[in-house]
């Protein structure tokens, strides 16, 4: 039984010989896997594993007590698993814990010398073996405020995005045998509906070519560096897949992670179990205004409020010591020992809807208001001010000049953050604060103002984000409320799926307008870009995009007319269009900055099929 010959090769094959209709049944399946424990050298198997004794001892070895306080939470944790060119990222756990399979990264990447798509991720890469008929070009966009600029061609419809798949995580021993039964994920396919059967929120299959060096937006015609890569990415487990989880026996030495695409080629995943570690899983966030209300607990309007954020663990430790943030070099690009993480896309590029935006990871925090007048922030905030040395809090909108006031700040600031990577490294190498100065404007409405911070914290194999808003009355004790414009998004939005679990674990839709607000070098940033650009490209959204009445609550919030506003759902627009507003540039925005510029009021007063 503890052999590696004959019978082992038949466990590795087990998976590849199923048939198709165990894929309606998660149980059957889990049930067969089961059952092959014990030949496939499951826990009770003898020799090496060693009797219940032994078992015994190497468990509260790893735990480092067996006393009730030091032994782990069995509350399952979410777990996230990678893989980069055939090689699976060594994983660092908590001991014994019980886990569900969150999230799931694939990357395959080449390099080519010349432009010929995808030729060489087809021919020599890890995805080689995939079906790729029908791949085709989806969206291209360029980036970079001057040359020499990158230009990006996404890919879709290649055979293998489209046929439904799933994956076996498999708790293997130093030999590559089971330590417990496998955990079956089911990832669908690109171009299917949601279904109950779907075990994440987020499914995206990808491929990108990336050209560096293009003389103007669209001319690459002398660049020589090209990257071909393709990716998958699964996260957000549903609450049913929730509760399929992994407990890590004290013989677990790597996961296998089997691809019913490549059932012959499972993937390696190195596992470490480490005992009594120092933080505890989960993440919370805090803010704490410094800077003391007036007698009636307001501000009163023209103040500087200094206020704090606090990083913490899922128990309440600190993930830093009061007063300070570390430096961006002993964070970025993969985190600190207690998980904190800074934004990291110097070093892998994201790009909205297309591109691992998750792992973006930005620490970031803002004030909007007054709630009443929340609205969509269509003023470009400028790269110079991201990097102006005297300016750390970056004001986006004023009352007079978009309706709403609105200030961020990045953390550690901008113009550190960004100064870093493109004025002076030593930037990069400075101990940075954790507390920040929002100054209301003296015209500021009177009303409740909302202050978020939001960020992501990656610890031992638990990626999670977080965020927490607090209100604070500007001018008046009364609380003032937003009045939004579209909704409900919860009947996409749940069973795992809830704005509290996906993005930046924020249900709050009122905070959203701060952050989002367009940048020079990323315009997409408004939060109705990026809405109307995921949606409109998304098969798991399942309403007709032209009715708009799914989603927008009044007539009147589909009737302003701008490139932004249309172009981030439609992909074309008529001649006429063209010769009078330009080319389409952009596939988020239509164009550059004009963008954001309000048409004409004439046009587009009704939307066809709008529903409204």
């Amino acid at each position: 039984m503890g052999g590696l010959g004959a019978p082992r090769a038949g466990c590795d094959g087990f998976v590849a010989r199923l048939p198709s209709s165990l894929l309606s049944g998660r149980a059957a399946l889990l049930a067969s896997l089961a059952g092959l424990l014990v030949a496939c050298g499951g826990p009770d198997v003898a020799g090496d594993v060693g009797d219940d004794v032994a078992l015994e001892e190497q468990a509260r070895e790893l735990t480092g007590s067996d006393s009730d306080e030091r032994r782990p939470s069995t509350k399952p944790v979410a777990l996230s698993l990678e893989v980069e060119n055939g090689e699976g990222r060594p994983l660092r756990v908590r001991a014994g814990g019980t886990f569900y399979i969150n999230q799931i990264d694939i990357r395959a990447v080449v390099q080519a010398t010349t432009d010929e798509g995808l030729k060489t991720l087809r021919t020599d890469s890890d995805f080689a073996g995939l079906g790729w008929a029908g791949a085709q070009v989806a969206d291209q966009e360029s980036t970079g405020l001057r040359a020499p600029f990158t230009r990006r061609r996404f890919y879709r419809d290649a055979a293998w995005m489209d046929v439904p798949s799933f994956f076996t995580v498999e708790p293997v021993d130093k030999h590559g045998r089971l330590t417990g039964a496998p955990v079956l994920v089911n990832a669908g396919s690109e171009h299917t509906r949601r279904t109950d059967s779907d075990d994440f929120f987020v499914r995206r299959f990808r491929a990108i070519q990336t050209a560096t060096g293009c003389t103007t937006r669209t001319d690459c015609s002398g660049s020589t560096t090209f990257e071909e890569e393709a990716l998958v990415e699964l996260r957000n487990a549903y609450d049913h897949a929730k509760a399929h989880t992994l407990t890590f026996h004290p013989n677990t030495r790597a996961l296998r992670l089997r691809w019913s695409l490549r059932p012959f080629a499972p993937y390696d995943i190195p596992v470490e179990q480490v005992k009594n570690p120092e933080y505890a899983y989960g993440f919370n966030l805090e803010l704490t205004p410094l800077t003391p209300p007036r007698r009636n607990g307001t501000y009163a309007p023209g103040t500087e409020i200094s206020f704090q954020l606090t990083l913490r663990d899922g128990a309440g430790k600190r993930l830093h010591p009061k007063g300070v943030l570390p430096a961006y070099n002993d964070v970025a690009p993969d985190g600190t020992e207690s998980g904190l993480q800074y934004y990291r896309a110097f070093f892998d590029a994201t790009t909205t809807y297309y591109r691992r935006k998750h792992r973006e990871r930005m620490l970031m925090t803002q004030i909007v208001g007054p709630a009443q007048h929340v609205q969509p922030i269509r003023s470009i905030v400028t790269l110079e001010a991201f990097l102006d040395p005297n300016v750390d809090e970056q004001v986006v909108a004023t009352p007079e000049r978009d309706g709403v006031f609105s200030q961020f700040a990045t953390l550690p600031f901008s113009n550190v953050l960004f100064g870093g990577a493109f004025v002076d490294p030593n930037l990069w190498n400075q101990i940075n604060t954790d507390t920040f100065q929002f100054t209301v404007p003296a015209n500021a409405a009177p009303g409740t103002y909302f202050v978020t911070a939001k960020g992501r914290r990656l610890y031992l194999g638990e990626d999670l984000p977080g965020s927490t808003t607090i209100e604070i009355q500007v001018g008046t004790p009364e609380r003032t409320r937003a009045n939004l414009t579209t909704g409900p998004c919860t009947s996409c939005h749940s069973k795992g799926g809830e704005l509290s679990q996906v993005l930046h674990a924020n249900d709050n839709r009122a905070t959203c307008a701060g952050c989002h607000s367009p940048l020079a070098f990323e315009l997409e940033g408004p939060i109705f870009v990026r809405t109307h650009f995921i949606h409109s490209r998304s098969n798991r959204f399942d309403a007709p995009l032209e009715k708009c009445s799914s989603c927008h609550l009044t007539k009147a919030s589909v009737q302003r007319t701008s490139k932004a506003a249309c172009l981030s759902c439609h992909k074309s627009y008529p001649d006429s269009h063209v010769a009078q507003f330009g080319p389409i540039e952009s596939m988020y925005v239509g164009g550059g900055p004009e963008s954001f510029q309000q048409c004409t009021g004439a046009c587009h007063t009704q939307h066809p099929g709008s529903g409204l």
